[in-house]
Formats: C-alpha cells, sequence, structure tokens
C-alpha cells in the first residue's frame, strides 16, 4: 500500500555528512547530561516505600497525589490504578530518617482525612538490593538485545549492516536517556521497557532499508553505492510514513489520554520514534556507506572464471 510515489529519487547521501554530525553533536550533548546530570531513578532503582490502598468507589488520582504531595512529596510520585478503579498503587521514595512504617503512617492520616473509606492493603520496603538487581537485569537485557541485532543482521545481510544498524540504534537509546537526564524525569522500569521496544522498532526500520539497498544493488548495476542507497530509501518514503503516523498515533493517544503512569512510557516511545527514522535513514545507512559496503557483499557472482565468451557472465543471482 502506498499514498504516494515519488518518480525521482532525493539525494539523501548527498548531505550524509551533515547529518552524521547533527547525530554526533546531539549523541555527544545526551551523554553529556548522563555523566552531568544523571538519571532521575524511580522507586523500583532507588529504594522505597509500596503501599497499596483500597477505595470504596473509584479513586481520583489527582486527589490522592495531591494528597501525597502535600506531605513534602516531589509532585512526580507515582500513584496508579492496579487491577480496578478502586485499587491505588503508590511509590515512595526513601526519606532521611523516616522509616517504611511511618511513611505508611502519614500517607494513611493525609488519605484518610481526604476520604474516611481508604483503607491500607499492603505495605511494602523496597530495598537499593533490589534496585541494583533491576539495574543489572535491565543492562543485560539491552546486551543481549543489542548482541541479537547484530547477529541476526550478519547472517541476514552483512557484517556492515549489523554495525551500522547497532551504532544507529544505541544513538536512539542514549539521546532518550539524555532527554531524561536534562529534563530529569523519572526513569521506570516501564520507560526501561519503552527503551528495549524502541530498540526492536528502530532495528525493523533500518532492516527495511537494508532490504531495499540489496534489492537495488541487484536490480540496477550501474548505480554507485549512494545512488543505490538514495533510491532505497526514497522508494520506502511512503511505508515509513503510513508506518509511523500509524504507530505515533497510538502512542500521542497514551501520552496524552493515558494519565501520569503510562506519561513517561509515552514520551519515551514518542522521541524514539521520531529518532528512530533518523537514524534508520541518515545515520545506519550512511554508516553502513561509510564502511564501504557495495554490490559484491550483498550479491553473489554466478559467472565461470576464465569463459569471457559466456553470454552470461556477469550475471548475478
Amino acid at each position: 500500500m502506498e499514498f504516494f510515489r515519488i518518480k525521482k529519487d532525493i539525494p539523501f547521501m548527498k548531505h550524509a555528512l551533515v547529518f552524521n554530525a547533527i547525530s554526533f553533536i546531539t549523541f555527544a550533548l545526551a551523554v553529556f547530561f548522563l555523566f552531568s546530570r544523571g538519571l532521575h531513578l524511580s522507586v523500583e532503582f532507588t529504594g522505597g516505600t509500596v503501599l497499596e490502598v483500597a477505595y470504596s468507589q473509584p479513586a481520583e488520582l489527582a486527589k490522592v497525589r495531591s494528597a501525597v504531595s502535600a506531605l513534602g512529596y516531589a509532585d512526580d510520585v507515582q500513584v496508579q490504578n492496579f487491577g480496578t478503579a478502586r485499587d491505588v498503587m503508590i511509590r515512595l521514595p526513601v526519606q532521611k530518617g523516616v522509616t517504611s512504617a511511618q511513611q505508611s503512617e502519614q500517607v494513611m492520616g493525609a488519605l484518610k482525612a481526604a476520604d474516611p473509606g481508604v483503607t491500607l492493603r499492603r505495605t511494602e520496603f523496597v530495598g537499593p538490593q533490589v534496585g541494583e538487581e533491576l539495574v543489572h537485569g535491565g543492562l543485560m537485557a539491552l546486551a543481549m538485545v543489542i548482541v541479537g541485532i547484530v547477529i541476526y543482521l550478519a547472517f541476514r545481510f552483512e557484517w556492515k549492516f549489523g554495525v551500522a544498524a547497532i551504532i544507529a540504534n544505541l544513538h536512539d537509546v542514549v539521546i532518550i536517556l539524555g532527554f531524561f537526564a536534562f529534563f530529569q524525569w523519572e526513569f521506570s522500569l516501564a520507560v526501561l521497557a519503552a527503551v528495549l521496544a524502541v530498540l526492536g522498532y528502530s532495528v525493523n526500520e533500518s532492516v527495511v532499508i537494508f532490504d531495499r539497498i540489496r534489492e537495488a544493488f541487484r536490480r540496477y548495476r550501474k548505480m554507485t553505492t549512494h545512488e543505490v542507497i538514495d533510491h532505497a530509501i526514497t522508494s520506502t518514503m511512503s511505508r515509513t510514513i503510513i508506518t509511523h503516523a500509524s504507530t505515533e498515533a497510538m502512542v500521542l493517544s497514551m501520552l496524552f489520554f493515558g494519565g501520569p503512569s503510562l506519561h513517561y512510557f509515552a514520551l519515551a516511545l514518542t522521541i524514539g520514534i521520531l529518532f528512530g527514522i533518523y537514524s534508520s535513514v541518515f545515520v545506519a545507512a550512511a554508516i553502513a556507506m561509510w564502511l564501504g559496503v557495495k554490490r559484491e557483499d550483498l550479491v553473489k557472482s554466478t559467472r565461470k572464471e576464465g569463459d569471457p565468451n559466456d553470454p552470461n557472465a556477469g550475471a548475478t543471482v
């Protein structure tokens, strides 16, 4: 399905150096903010108190969050429904000099003042050790995804494409983390899940473009490498717009209507999708070109050596 077809190839690779320079600057800024500001980690990573409370009627999360914030907690304290609209989970960060039991009593006092019918179902303290395990597990998951992508692309296409794709995907991941570090948005397990989802989403776009590059190498033997890449990217423009617009519409609906519990998850996906389009076109394809990908890397010749009179000499499959 195509909304439109561009007849003349757009010379993307003519400006590859400029786009790669922009990518490098953006990447460097993201790394700088990560080291200078750091991530604002959620309770899952830093440790804290988790409360589960129940209301006699559907809870108004805005009022619950306001009551908790009035006790001196940050406005981004996690308050969300779980199970039903009457059940609420509250995640509180660690406070110096205040025990988990004292935090629970303070919060329940504030909630009962607003609604006497609220009851405490469960309270649990999440220690820093659990947070360290989650960080380790998250990094291991990220490493496994990266290794899997490289192996997959190396076998399906060529190792140069594998290297190009993983650089482009890491570019997306680091920029997402850079945004969260710069604005000090809360980095939770949901955001980590979004980052891993962006990796898979971005590599899918890269695979589509790489497949078109291989197809163009087979079909247009007189084209140079940068002309082949330009043609491959141009021929996927309609598909890219349809796919990403549809996905972004769903993500934006979560961002604007999903409430606080889905806000940062959707925000990470939004940043990842936008930069995923950019990196697949201007980073992955350009790096593959800089690495010297050529027709011989993707198309095996069937010509028999020493037979210059063969009418099929130079044919490819």
